[in-house]
């Protein structure tokens, strides 16, 4: 039994440790994942969000030179069609140049079939248009100022010089779009990198001009952090399976032991009992062998008969004794009742004598003056303390000496029945209230019994809500301390 018990435990152990090996791994790979993914998702959401802001400041500026280009007081815008084609070209020039013989800028437009040499309204609102819309905003994509004119380009690299960041709308725009990613974080945007813990961001340009001479990074919390924040449920269930699984195991070896030990306990009260029953059959049998084989004058059978009738009768006391004990293994349906606990105890020790006829016995108890009352099962509670006695004397010396001290406090009675006895083992104090349990001692069978009383009194007391325990009389013995709620 106990080899195929070491080997389920192992295959069950290393079951539990191939879940939590598989676990950890699945997260480790998890952890990396996610991390992963997060670092760069925020990088790529940054770029994005300043190329965003910066099309803003882009637009911005489109927008005012847009104006400028609409002032007649600042720019003049002509057209004509002197040219090979004879198609319509559009020039611009400041009204008021700033060099003498300073040209400005010439262009046509392919969409535009029109053969003009005055400027309608509409038509240099669409000029207009055409040049900032796609001349002038692929430009700023692209990083670069062309001073078209001379004036209009001061005016254009001041106002593109003096464009910066804007820290509040870059923020709106990076959380709308790491939010649109499914990502919901704290951070903070910074020109610089600074103090404080935390991962960084790469730096990302601001600046519309190239070569870059405005950056800006973001600190998160550590990815550690996220990983947990995000993934808390998957890690709760994960390390919810780990205990279900441990607990399980813990639960099936404890099961796995208990019934190992029941079992030994079994054989043990089998080849007990087997030893009990064996003595007076092989008495019996005999004793009926040689009434059977010799012709005995009448006296000589009667004492045969004698022998076989004490035999069978501690037969039928012996089979008696475990029918009863099977019965007190449930629960009595006695109904319950007030009763002295002292007058019960008074009852058992005045029984005493009649089960065991020892003059040499010294019992010792004081009842208290008065009642003690507690809330009973009587019949129960009297084979306890009967069982007490019993074992006691069974267990005793030569001359045995109880001693019964009976207390109150607060709301208990504490009962203790203290002998000079064999005593008790510390290794087993514990285990003499489990079902069929004795004492070692070899195959030695001084003393009768099958296991059962000590656990029947365990069991008695706590459907009281009481309680037992055993300890060492010194210089020998054993003392039993009981206790039980005062009604």
């Amino acid at each position: 039994m106990k080899q195929p018990l070491n080997l389920i435990l192992l295959l069950m152990a290393l079951c539990i440790a191939g879940i939590i090996g598989l676990q950890l791994f699945w997260n480790y790979q998890n952890y990396r994942a996610t991390v992963t993914s997060f670092q760069h998702a925020i990088n790529q959401t940054l770029i994005q969000a300043v190329d965003q802001e910066k099309a803003y400041r882009r637009q911005a500026l489109i927008q005012q030179v847009k104006a400028w280009l609409a002032d007649t007081s600042f720019i003049q815008i002509t057209c004509d069609t002197k040219n090979q084609d004879s198609s319509t070209v559009f020039h611009i020039n400041d009204r008021y140049p700033k060099f003498k013989g300073s040209s400005g800028f010439t262009f046509g437009i392919v969409s535009f079939k029109r053969k003009l040499k005055r400027l309608s309204p509409p038509v240099k609102t669409m000029v207009i248009n055409h040049f900032a819309d796609r001349r002038l905003r692929q430009d700023l994509q692209e990083g670069m100022i062309y001073y078209y004119t001379p004036r209009l380009g001061e005016r254009l690299a001041r106002a593109w010089d003096q464009s910066h960041v804007q820290l509040s709308q870059l923020n709106r725009i990076y959380r709308s779009r790491l939010v649109a990613n499914g990502i919901d974080a704290p951070f903070f945007l910074s020109p610089t990198r600074q103090g404080g813990s935390g991962y960084w961001t790469q730096p990302v340009p601001t600046s519309a001009q190239k070569p870059a001479n405005q950056w800006v990074r973001a600190r998160f919390e550590p990815p550690t952090d996220y990983f947990v924040k995000t993934m808390k449920w998957v890690i709760l269930s994960t390390f919810l399976l780990v205990a279900i699984s441990l607990f399980c195991f813990g639960y099936t070896v404890k099961t796995l032991l208990s019934q190992h030990k029941l079992a030994q306990l079994k054989d043990d009260f089998i080849n007990n009992m087997s030893h009990e029953l064996n003595t007076p059959l092989a008495s019996i049998k005999i004793t009926a062998e040689a009434l059977k084989s010799f012709n005995y004058p009448p006296q000589m059978q009667q004492n045969y008969l004698d022998i076989i009738t004490y035999q069978t009768d501690k037969l039928t006391g012996l089979t008696a004794q475990i029918l009863t004990a099977n019965r007190r293994i449930s629960l009595s349906n006695e109904p319950w009742q007030v009763m002295s606990v002292s007058q019960l105890l008074e009852q058992a020790i005045h029984e005493l004598p009649l089960r065991y006829p020892l003059p040499a016995a010294w019992v010792s108890y004081q009842p208290p003056p008065e009642p003690v009352w507690v809330n009973t099962r009587a019949t129960s509670l009297m084979a306890v303390f009967t069982n007490l006695l019993d074992n006691a004397l069974k267990y005793g010396s030569t001359h045995p000496q109880l001693t019964i001290l009976l207390t109150t406090k607060n709301r208990w009675v504490d009962i203790s029945f203290s002998d000079n006895g064999i005593g008790i083992p510390f290794e087993y104090r514990t285990k003499i209230f489990d079902p069929f349990f004795r004492v070692p001692s070899g195959n030695v069978h001084d003393v009768k019994g099958y296991g059962l009383g000590l656990s029947y009194v365990r069991q008695v007391l706590l459907e009281h809500g009481g309680s037992i325990r055993a300890e060492a009389n010194e210089p020998c013995g054993s003392i039993f301390f009981i206790r039980l709620p005062l009604r």
